[in-house]
């Protein structure tokens, strides 16, 4: 009874009942004026071709095109209002010119080695072009002078994460979806708010969104009020607005410029097991030292100063070399990026198809969603049908049923292609890892579905011949001998019903 009268007066169950309230207001008003006013079913269907013509030649996905086609086509009204409010992928234009213009005065700072793109180049002309491709399309340079470490579980990574933390002596940055008051952000909380009375620089992002159920309403005031600098992205309020759409979903925390982690490891206690939710939570993360992190710390200073719409007025205090009196080690190319909804270039899903069309021997991944789009799933389909090893890992227990259901659609045409599909017994897999060929590995933030490739600010790390890529392959290799191999019978004996939902729910699975 509790949980019930807790999730009735929460902020989230609040947001959405007003939002519905604002819906059913505008549809019935909308729906009125057309019964009192005939002319008006001409004109809306107008603006609804008109409203298609424009989606149909926009530079987006196909299936996320055809989806809204039916939509606004088939129910124009309700067709039109959702698209407005919740279907444009992009920013505001005011929000995207303030943020591109953050972006172009701080990106400035990341440096071009033409002498290391040149050593790569030499070595290996595949990774050299997908390693360009990052750099020319995302502005993220590659990196040597860095070392990688791989964390196969959240529990193992916890504790490397509060060494970091500790050993901080002049900055903290930390950026996450979600974060959640429980043991493992009790224990990171405790360190910051210590490191704050010490004089370090503690900055901390969250995305209002992702922590709508998960954290108390204006947070951020009481983390500010402990002295930790704290904002959040994107807040949420209980009107209708387009901004809703886009959401920062990066996992970043950097230690003093020289130590960074990502992946996909949240603030809260599932992440490391503290509490299980869907049976056992696999998830991954990686952890740079070095120069590499640079690009890290440029991320979260581009989204700290558009949100605080302020300016860095010195960067310099931010390098890695800054407080770093060694030589840093150094362990193969590191090249860590970000994609955005700001612009038309869907880098996260193009580096995952740089992986898959380039793949010689194998490609090994771990997603917890499988919605890709037209172009991912031909080229997992075409790889695989010549000749090349290409397996992903699934959760063998699902966080979203729906979602769950969409991805089992997808298993039958690939599987007839030979793409090996698994999952995972235990639990719940929640990591984000692409291995291929023992020398190229991507870990980060970016799902196979549509919010991920195309909605979300996302992060991950490429990498080329670090240690970190055969550490990724071991753990996958791990993790299927504790997964259950899907044949294609699996999909064929379904009940009928479920087939057919499966197949509706599929055409809509862009816009979810």
């Amino acid at each position: 009874m509790k949980k019930v009268k807790k999730f009735l007066s929460g902020r989230a169950t609040i947001v959405a009942l007003a939002i519905l309230v604002q819906l059913y207001w505008l549809l019935s008003f909308l729906y009125g004026f057309r019964m009192r006013y005939s002319f008006l079913n001409t004109i809306i269907n107008i603006i609804a071709i008109f409203v298609v013509l424009v989606i149909v030649n926009k530079r987006s996905n196909l299936s996320y095109k055809i989806a809204w086609t039916v939509v606004i086509l088939a129910v124009p009204i309700i067709g039109l209002l959702i698209y407005f409010i919740f279907g444009r992928s992009e920013l505001t234009r005011k929000t995207r010119k303030r943020m591109e213009a953050v972006n172009a005065e701080i990106e400035l700072e990341l440096p071009e080695n033409q002498e290391l793109e040149e050593e790569l180049q030499k070595q290996n002309m595949s990774a050299y072009r997908q390693s360009r491709y990052v750099r020319d399309w995302a502005g993220f340079p590659v990196y040597r002078n860095t070392s990688t470490k791989y964390y196969p579980s959240g529990e193992e990574m916890f504790p490397d994460i509060l060494e970091a933390l500790e050993g901080a002596e002049h900055f903290i940055f930390m950026e996450y979806f979600i974060v959640e008051e429980g043991y493992m952000f009790g224990k990171i909380l405790e360190i910051l708010k210590r490191k704050a009375v010490q004089g370090v620089d503690v900055r901390f992002i969250y995305d209002d969104f992702g922590c709508v159920t998960t954290l108390p309403e204006k947070y951020y005031e009481q983390m500010q009020g402990w002295g930790i600098q704290c904002v959040r992205f994107n807040p949420l309020y209980p009107i209708m607005s387009v901004i809703m759409n886009n959401r920062d979903h990066r996992k970043i925390l950097v230690a003093d410029g020289k130590i960074g982690f990502t992946g996909g490891i949240n603030l809260a206690d599932e992440y490391i097991n503290k509490i299980q939710r869907f049976g056992y939570w696999k998830d991954t993360g990686i952890r740079l030292e070095g120069e590499g992190v640079w690009s890290f710390t440029v991320m979260f200073l581009e989204m700290w100063s558009y949100i605080n719409k302020t300016k860095e007025e010195d960067l310099s205090r931010f390098w890695p070399q800054k407080y770093q009196t060694q030589q840093f080690q150094t362990d193969g190319y590191v090249q860590p990026y970000a994609d955005s909804p700001l612009d038309h270039e869907t880098v996260g899903e193009n580096i995952y198809m740089n992986i898959i069309n380039r793949a010689k021997e194998y490609v090994y991944i771990f997603t917890p969603y499988l919605i890709p789009d037209d172009e991912i799933l031909k080229a997992l389909q075409n790889t695989a049908k010549s000749g090349v090893d290409v397996r992903i890992i699934m959760p063998g227990i699902p966080d979203k049923q729906v979602i769950y259901w969409i991805s089992q659609s997808y298993y039958e045409p690939l599987l007839e292609c030979g793409v090996k599909i698994y999952q995972y017994n235990p639990g719940f897999l929640h990591a984000k890892c692409f291995v291929c060929d023992d020398e190229i590995a991507t870990v980060g933030s970016i799902n196979m579905d549509y919010r991920s490739l195309y909605l979300h600010f996302e992060c991950g790390v490429w990498m080329y011949k670090s240690k970190a890529v055969l550490q990724v392959k071991q753990d996958v290799l791990q993790t299927m001998a504790d997964s259950e191999e899907i044949n294609i019978e699996f999909c064929r004996k379904r009940p009928a019903a479920i087939r057919t939902l499966q197949s509706v729910m599929r055409l809509f699975a862009p816009l979810l």
